[in-house]
């Protein structure tokens, strides 16, 4: 049994380090055909909510507690507002640039540590913050074209989008645990799904009341590309409460970072973007920071 359990959870991280990417790149293909990024987050939920219907007869909701409901809506909310700013970087930004910068999630909680819990970071967890300034430094300054790395680099909107989605995505974290721990993987996906549609849809209506047609249309136009994001975000969610069911949270964020590489990777294959072995090094030192912090914090 617990070779099954192994064995699920390393094939969960897998699956979550390949999707999350790529479903990155079927975004910003969309953003690059005029597909607005709250219509684009709106339609993934819509869609997974449909298949959603499939397990509800395997749904029990009486037995979820208050607590349940309130950390699942928290997640949502996070979810929505997250995956809305990723997007809206990945419109302008370069995803050999911005998928690495995830790593930073890691340099978040220690912050949230120090504020929140009074917790002192090690020096393991302070030598990773190291890393992963030093590894942004090669990332950040890869397309600089011969001037010098500078901290205004982070002024630019799709670095500021791409932090504020990270920041949610990481708070987000520690809510499906919770929300897990009152429930299920299966369940917290299902609810994760049903509820963030009902929020994005809200915003829809409320700011795309005169687009939301054109979205429409473009969406019929480019069914095989939001079919193809529709699985990868469905494929990644679901990995993820699997691989936290089976870990502690900590360990799989830490795997989790290696899709930083394919990120580069697939920013070269997909989108032609530049400097890639400078990227992939910087990458690599940022990967390494963020499982310096996450193990061994």
């Amino acid at each position: 049994m617990l070779l099954v359990l192994i064995t699920l959870t390393s094939l969960a991280v897998l699956v979550r380090i390949v999707a999350n990417p790529l479903s990155n790149v079927f975004q910003k293909q969309l953003t690059q055909r005029s597909a607005e990024p709250l219509f684009v987050i709106a339609a993934t939920y819509g869609f997974l909510s449909i298949v959603c219907l499939f397990f509800w007869p395997e749904i029990a909701i009486s037995p979820l507690s208050s607590a349940f409901w309130v950390h699942a809506l928290i997640v949502s909310l996070l979810a929505v507002l997250g995956n809305v700013f990723l997007v809206k970087a990945l419109r302008t930004g370069d995803l050999s640039v911005l998928g690495p910068i995830n790593a930073y999630k890691s340099v978040v909680s220690i912050v949230f540590g120090i504020i929140l819990l009074n917790e002192i970071p090690s020096p393991s967890g302070l030598l990773g913050v190291g890393l992963i300034v030093l590894g942004s430094y090669l990332v950040l300054g890869a397309d600089q074209r011969g001037k010098r790395f500078s901290l205004d680099l982070f002024r630019q909107p799709e670095i500021q989008l791409r932090v504020a989605a990270l920041i949610c995505s990481a708070i987000e974290a520690v809510f499906i645990k919770k929300t897990m721990l009152l429930s299920s993987p299966l369940i917290t996906f299902v609810f994760w799904c049903l509820l963030s549609f009902v929020l994005s849809l809200g915003w829809v209506l409320l700011s795309l009341r005169e687009q939301w047609k054109e979205q429409f249309r473009l969406l019929v136009t480019e069914k095989r590309l939001y079919l193809a994001l529709f699985l990868s975000v469905g494929l990644m969610q679901f990995s993820t409460n699997v691989a936290f069911g089976g870990t502690q949270v900590g360990y799989a964020l830490a795997l989790f970072q290696t899709s930083a590489l394919l990120s580069v990777l697939f920013g070269y294959q997909f989108f032609k973007e530049r400097n890639i072995a400078l990227k992939l090094i910087g990458a690599s030192i940022m990967i390494a920071g963020a499982v310096l912090i996450t193990l061994f914090r």
